[in-house]
C-alpha cells in the first residue's frame, strides 16, 4: 500500500515538473526568463523548455504595434496663446530585455516625453503655424521620441496630433474672419460675373449692330446696283429705239400724275425748255386729229391761225396750267 502511495506522489511531482518546464510562447509574443533572479534569456514564439524551480518567467512582452492616445495637454504658443493638443502614439517593442529592465513604466514614460517635446516644438510656432503645420510637428515629435526611446527597446513609428483646440474667443474670431473672407470672395465672384455678363452683352450688341449695318449696306448696294442696271437698260432702250424729244415729252406727261399722287408732293416744277417741245407735240396731235381740214397745208404738218384757235389753246399753255404750283 505504501508503494502505491509513493508511486502516486512521484507521478504527481513529475507532472508538476513537466508543467513548469514546458512553455508555449504565442506568435508575436516574447517571454523574459530569469534564472535565480538574473536575466537568462528571451523565449521566442514556439515550444520552449525551462528548468523548473530555477528559471521563472519575469514578463510577457507583446511585440505587436501598439496605439496609445493621450488626453489633451495645455501648450503655450509663441504668441502666448494656450491651446489644447491631444496626441496619438504608435510604437512597437523591438527589444523585450531592454523594455523590461531599462524602464519601469513604458506608457507613462512615453506620455511625459511626448508632452515635454510637444511643448518645446509648439513654443517656437505661432497659432496659425501650429494649425497649418501638423506634418512638420509630427515629424519633429517622431524624431525626438524615437531617439529617446531607442535605449528602452521601443521604436516610435508614428506620432499624430488628433486635435488642436484654441481658446473659445480665438475660435469666435477665426469664424468671423472666415465668414468675412467668404463674403468677400462671394462679392468678388458676383462682381466678376456681372462684369463678364455686361461684357458679353455689349459684345453681342456690337456684333448685332455690325451685322445689321453690314446687312443694310449690302441691301443699299444691291438696290443701287439694281437701279443702275434699270437706268442702263432704259438708257440703252431709248438710244436703240432712237426716240425723239416728242416721245420723251409724251412719257413725261404720263409720269406727271404719278408724281402728283405722292403725299409729300406739295410743289413740282415743269422745266421751261419742255414748253417748246410740248408745243410741237400739241401741233402734231392737232394735225393728226383733223387731216385734210380747212387749215391744213398740202404735204405739211403746220397749222393756220384759224385751225390753232379751233383746236384749242397751245399745249404749252395747258401744261403751264397743269404744272402751275398748287395743292394736291
Amino acid at each position: 500500500m505504501a508503494g502505491v502511495i509513493v508511486a502516486v506522489v512521484i507521478a504527481v511531482v513529475l507532472v508538476l515538473v513537466l508543467a513548469r518546464a514546458v512553455r508555449i510562447v504565442p506568435q508575436a509574443r516574447a517571454m523574459v526568463v530569469e534564472r535565480l533572479g538574473r536575466y537568462h534569456r528571451t523565449l521566442t514564439p514556439g515550444l520552449a523548455i525551462v528548468v523548473p524551480f530555477v528559471d521563472r518567467i519575469r514578463d510577457r512582452i507583446d511585440l505587436r504595434e501598439q496605439v496609445v492616445s493621450f488626453p489633451p495637454q495645455p501648450v503655450i504658443t509663441e504668441d502666448n496663446l494656450v491651446v489644447g493638443i491631444d496626441t496619438v502614439i504608435y510604437f512597437q517593442v523591438t527589444d523585450p530585455r531592454a523594455a523590461t529592465y531599462e524602464i519601469a513604466n513604458v506608457i507613462r514614460a512615453i506620455e511625459q516625453l511626448t508632452v515635454t517635446t510637444l511643448r518645446n516644438v509648439i513654443g517656437g510656432l505661432n497659432l496659425e503655424a501650429t494649425l497649418t503645420s501638423r506634418d512638420q510637428i509630427n515629424g519633429q515629435l517622431r524624431g525626438v521620441l524615437d531617439e529617446a526611446t531607442g535605449k528602452w527597446g521601443i521604436r516610435v513609428n508614428r506620432v499624430e496630433l488628433k486635435a488642436i483646440d484654441p481658446p473659445r474667443s480665438i475660435q469666435d474670431s477665426m469664424e468671423k474672419q472666415m465668414r468675412a473672407e467668404r463674403d468677400r470672395r462671394a462679392a468678388i465672384l458676383t462682381a466678376e460675373g456681372v462684369k463678364q455678363s455686361e461684357i458679353l452683352r455689349a459684345e453681342g450688341e456690337k456684333q448685332a449692330a455690325i451685322l445689321r449695318a453690314e446687312g443694310e449696306r449690302e441691301a443699299q448696294i444691291l438696290t443701287a446696283q439694281g437701279e443702275a442696271k434699270a437706268i442702263g437698260t432704259v438708257f440703252r432702250a431709248i438710244h436703240e429705239g432712237n426716240a425723239d424729244q416728242k416721245l420723251l415729252a409724251y412719257q413725261y406727261l404720263q409720269t406727271l400724275p404719278q408724281i402728283a399722287q405722292g403725299q409729300a408732293s406739295k410743289l413740282w416744277i415743269v422745266p421751261s425748255e419742255l414748253t417748246g417741245v410740248l408745243g410741237g407735240l400739241g401741233g402734231l396731235l392737232g394735225g393728226t386729229d383733223q387731216p385734210g381740214g380747212p387749215g391744213s397745208r398740202p404735204g405739211g404738218s403746220g397749222q393756220s391761225d384759224g385751225s390753232a384757235q379751233a383746236g384749242g389753246s397751245d399745249p404749252g399753255d395747258g401744261l403751264g396750267k397743269a404744272g402751275s404750283p398748287g395743292q394736291t
